[in-house]
């Protein structure tokens, strides 16, 4: 969190050259080399950022047995998570983009980042202040940290998952993950969803494009796996769902539609080409791999699960 204080505040600080406000929020990159110079298209597709961003929040709800009085704190932990996001990210992207006039120099492979543009507008910044790029490399060293910092709660939350599931029998060698240490950490759960991350992140060494097909499978798997209980809450069980004690009231079931039909939004836009023409390499795979992991699990609960999956196992007596 100061880290990303420390960079709001230093990058434009430091940029001797400034965009104007007109620039920083009526500009539209049609000179992208991306092939798209509709300014509406290029808004959609800058909504996907911040959905990338707003994600994870669900760790609150994966915490929950973890967390004293989780019926209250576990809903105020989701709704504070994307509170701070939305106004620290905002703070964030403002600070860069105001130190941003050239765009397409950022985005050139020939650029001292090598075409990656947030490193370029670090690097570009001090060198022009100081005549040396050292302090945009520490920048970068600011982000890598704070990278590393979400991809071990993205682990602990996986983890939590895979306990959960072993725990109701649903994961394969459920005995194995389930089990916890002397500290009550699913130990086994924790190094088995470093592992796959792991194996996730290696086809980036060698596939750009299967790589970003896999984070766009997670990021529309996760919303469509947060809108599905929420569109049940609002339709099948609108008459009979039982509220905790932290709820919207009357206005829950508003709530859940404007939700419902975001995702379904999001989604779309999500399996948008985000590069013309469209060829094997520029090819948007999302739909593709989205509706074949739909199929494979559809296909594995009605051919095996249905018959043995009872439903979340409960460890409350009375």
């Amino acid at each position: 969190m100061l880290g990303v204080f420390v960079l709001m505040i230093a990058v434009p600080a430091v940029a001797t050259e400034r965009a104007s406000a007109k620039f920083v929020f009526t500009n539209f990159n049609t000179d992208n080399g991306a092939g798209i110079h509709s300014h509406v298209y290029i808004f959609l597709l800058g909504l996907l950022m911040s959905q990338y961003t707003l994600l994870g929040y669900d760790a609150s709800a994966h915490m929950t047995e973890e967390t004293k009085n989780a019926d209250k704190n576990g809903p105020i932990g989701i709704i504070s998570a994307i509170g701070i996001s939305i106004v620290v990210g905002w703070g964030y992207i403002l600070g860069v983009t105001f130190a941003v006039k050239d765009i397409p120099s950022l985005l050139s492979p020939d650029n001292e980042a090598g075409g990656y543009a947030i490193a370029q507008v670090f690097y570009q910044a001090f060198k022009s202040r100081y005549g040396s790029g050292v302090g945009g490399i520490v920048c970068l060293g600011i982000v890598a940290v704070a990278i590393y910092f979400c991809g071990m709660s993205s682990v602990t939350s996986n983890s939590r998952m895979a306990y959960a599931f072993s725990r109701d029998g649903a994961m394969p060698l459920s005995s194995v993950w389930h089990k916890v240490n002397e500290h009550e950490v699913p130990i086994n759960a924790v190094w088995l969803s470093a592992f796959v991350s792991l194996c996730m992140a290696l086809p980036s060494l060698g596939s750009l494009v299967a790589f970003q097909a896999m984070v766009s499978i997670a990021t529309i798997g996760l919303y469509i796996a947060y809108a599905l209980p929420i569109f049940f809450r609002v339709t099948l069980a609108r008459k009979h769902f039982v509220p905790g004690p932290f709820n919207l009231g009357r206005y829950g079931v508003l709530v859940g539609w404007v939700a419902v039909l975001w995702v379904v939004t999001i989604t779309v836009l999500f399996s948008l080409p985000v590069m013309y023409p469209v060829t094997r390499d520029t090819l948007n795979y999302t739909p593709v791999a989205v509706g074949g992991l739909f199929i494979l699990v559809l296909t594995s609960w009605v051919v095996s699960a249905r018959h043995w999956f009872k439903g979340p196992v409960t460890n409350l007596s009375g």
